[in-house]
């Protein structure tokens, strides 16, 4: 494993942006994309073009992230360098040093066992109908698989589920709500049937009327979705979560209202939102997030969209994460219970890592900060091993 020192890293790209860097510093630098050439295992499953082709882009990402940048000391911009690839390698800052982890320089750090692997999330979700006819939408066939007045529910090509409406369709009182919910290690998309997009992370539910009638569009969330509102100025789409309500004309936006964290957090992307909760209400724009803490009081800040969607496009993103944090991620995606054993200091993670991995490599990361598992079954258990010199 190598480390660099934090200061000498942020110097290392001052220099490289103003052209005076040395042929050693270059040489560093190059190491975060060419970190897989010296590693002919980790590709021996590859095709030769698409691991130049990854390894183009990583250097891309570099350089851009250099020429964009002016002020290269905060952690924060060290995390947008990660490797984005899988568990196999991945950049991953912890307390003072930059580290590069590979599996195979890994391995004798754990005692995780091969029998003990559980498998990453996947596309997992059941249907409860207005009826109470009850879908598991995992092993559901393509195609139809319910109407409701003339409302075509449908399982696409794709694996999501679409709501078709007959435009001829006229609804006369309600005709009730149906209920998508994720498991554990479960996440899916659905298409409202306004056409808003919805994605669902794990341990998380949406009601939603069949057919939005009358002059707004209210859904009901628990737990984590991405929304991508159709736009309709003559009727609102409000999301209501915990004790807030989320207000929308068209937008892309983030909701995380577990029950098991401290704050509801609405991220926005594009357009514009209005959180409100009780009497505080903030209105934020893209790069937004609201924070509703646990006095009612509505905080905006502003935060790195790519971390906060991150879950949606694949990934664990740490930044300044606590170890309790990560693993309340981790026993959703993995879907495992988590118990402590002991005491733990004020450890901070920051990186990626793809949510494909499997639970033992990523489990294997975090031992390198000095965090100790133990799996029997689908319980794991956390203690803080440290380090012995």
């Amino acid at each position: 494993m190598k480390e660099i020192d934090k200061p000498y890293f942020a110097k290392l790209l001052k220099r490289y942006r103003k052209g005076i860097a040395t042929a050693e510093e270059m040489q560093v630098l190059e190491s975060f994309y060419k970190l897989f050439e010296v590693q002919e295992e980790l590709i021996s499953d590859q095709n030769e073009t698409e691991f130049r082709e990854l390894q183009a882009g990583l250097k891309r990402r570099i350089d851009a992230k250099i020429d964009e940048s002016h002020a290269i000391p905060h952690i924060f911009s060290y995390r947008k360098l990660a490797v984005r690839l899988s568990a196999a390698a991945i950049l991953l800052l912890i307390g003072g040093g930059v580290f590069f982890w590979t599996r195979h320089a890994n391995q004798q750090q754990t005692q995780l066992q091969a029998k003990n692997t559980i498998q990453p999330g996947g596309n997992r979700a059941t249907l409860l109908l207005a009826n109470g006819t009850r879908i598991d939408l995992t092993t559901a066939s393509k195609g139809v698989i319910a109407t409701q007045a003339n409302i075509a529910i449908h399982k696409n090509a794709q694996g999501l589920l679409v709501y078709t409406v007959n435009p001829t369709t006229t609804v006369s009182g309600s005709i009730g709500s149906n209920t998508i919910s994720t498991p554990r290690g479960g996440q899916y998309e659905i298409v409202l049937p306004d056409e808003t997009h919805v994605t669902l992370n794990a341990a998380s539910s949406l009601s939603y009327p069949v057919v939005f009638a009358g002059n707004e569009r209210v859904v009901e969330l628990t737990g984590e979705a991405y929304f991508e509102v159709s736009k309709d100025k003559t009727r609102p789409f409000k999301v209501k979560s915990n004790s807030q309500t989320v207000t929308v004309l068209g937008t892309h936006f983030n909701i995380n209202a577990y029950a098991d964290e401290a704050a509801v957090k609405t991220t926005l992307l594009e357009g514009s939102v209005e959180v409100s909760a009780g009497n505080a209400a903030e209105r934020i724009i893209p790069g937004q997030q609201a924070v509703l803490g646990q006095n009612g009081q509505i905080i905006k800040k502003t935060v790195d969209l790519d971390k906060e969607i991150a879950w949606k496009n694949g990934l664990f993103a740490f930044d300044g994460d606590d170890l309790k944090t990560i693993m309340r991620q981790i026993s959703r995606w993995y879907n495992v219970d988590i118990d402590y054993a002991g005491s733990f200091p004020e450890e901070r993670f920051y990186g990626e890592i793809a949510r494909s991995s499997k639970l033992t490599d990523v489990l294997r990361i975090m031992e390198i900060n000095h965090a100790h598992f133990e799996i029997e079954g689908r319980r794991l258990t956390v203690s803080y091993a440290p380090p012995t010199n």
